[in-house]
């Protein structure tokens, strides 16, 4: 179990809580919005959601960076368990929107007695833009990832082994304001402590705009996972959760965009952390040079 002591979390959930009110509330200084509305509410935030993965890939010269953090608690015979999990992700197409190529950095804060923190496991993740939204049809894109032995097994940081992952993520929208995305996958991860283990995920959002710039949402979350046993074999465990959450963008003149947003989890079963707070930040832009017109 991924843990921090009670003072330290709470110090860090109370700084995260203050950025993410700030980064709500106050004026973005040179920010303007962009004369070109979007023909639905819910086209103005598409790829922006929080544990569930959309289908939408990155459009031909823009690059998205995405900062998260979640802080978690988990109750177990009357001892308050505490995790805090960041995680950097960046995506940039490749050349154009079909293809993608991300990858994401985990760091992580374990108390093995002493407080122990750390880079994880890093995911180098492609994906394809197998089908394209219509009025008719949802875009679908499915994404294989290599999992990188890079964390530290013996502190608890990764799993000591070189793994794979496949995800299938399903997006619709349903509606002037409502969007659906689903997700099904599963992950290997050979020979870890002599097992090989394989994990499933499955999961739902819907999301409801209020506004093209300010959106409501619930996600839920499944994962079947196998991990070495104490004395030999394996261990298998399921976690479910629901998570409500908003997020608010802003979008500047040159057509970038700035999305932050919050989300508090809540397990459903014993496997599943207790509660958690989830703050999510993205920032996407052209990495290209516009071509001035000649008069």
């Amino acid at each position: 179990m991924k843990t921090l002591s009670g003072a330290l979390v709470g110090t860090t959930v109370t700084k995260l809580l203050l950025f993410a009110t700030l980064a709500l509330t106050t004026p973005v200084p040179g920010a303007e919005q962009d004369s070109s509305e979007p023909k639905k509410p819910a086209e103005g935030i598409q790829d922006n959601s929080f544990f569930i993965e959309e289908a939408y890939n990155q459009e031909a010269g823009v690059v998205q960076h995405i900062f998260t953090a979640f802080s978690s608690v988990d109750r177990l015979g009357g001892i308050d368990e505490r995790a805090l999990d960041l995680s950097f992700t960046q995506e940039w197409p490749v050349f154009t929107q079909t293809h993608q190529f991300s990858y994401t950095i985990p760091y992580s804060f374990v108390d093995s007695g002493t407080t122990e923190n750390g880079v994880g496991d890093i995911l180098l993740n492609y994906r394809l833009q197998l089908l394209t939204e219509t009025a008719n049809r949802p875009a679908i894109a499915p994404r294989v990832s290599l999992i990188l032995p890079t964390g530290d097994e013996d502190n608890g940081l990764g799993n000591g082994t070189t793994g794979f992952q496949f995800n299938l993520p399903v997006s619709k929208v349903v509606g002037d304001r409502w969007t659906v995305h689903g997700n099904a996958g599963f992950t290997v991860l050979p020979d870890v402590q002599g097992q090989d283990l394989a994990n499933y995920n499955l999961g739902a959002s819907v999301i409801y705009a209020v506004s093209p710039t300010f959106n409501v949402l619930l996600e839920a979350v499944a994962e079947w996972e196998e991990e070495p046993g104490e004395f030999g074999g394996k261990e298998s465990s399921f976690s479910a959760f629901l998570s409500p959450g908003f997020r608010y963008a802003v979008n500047f003149s040159n057509d970038s965009q700035l999305v932050v947003g919050l989300a508090s989890p809540v397990g459903l079963t014993g496997d599943a952390p207790d509660y958690g707070v989830f703050i999510y930040c993205s920032f996407e832009h052209s990495f290209l040079r516009r071509k001035t017109q000649e008069k």
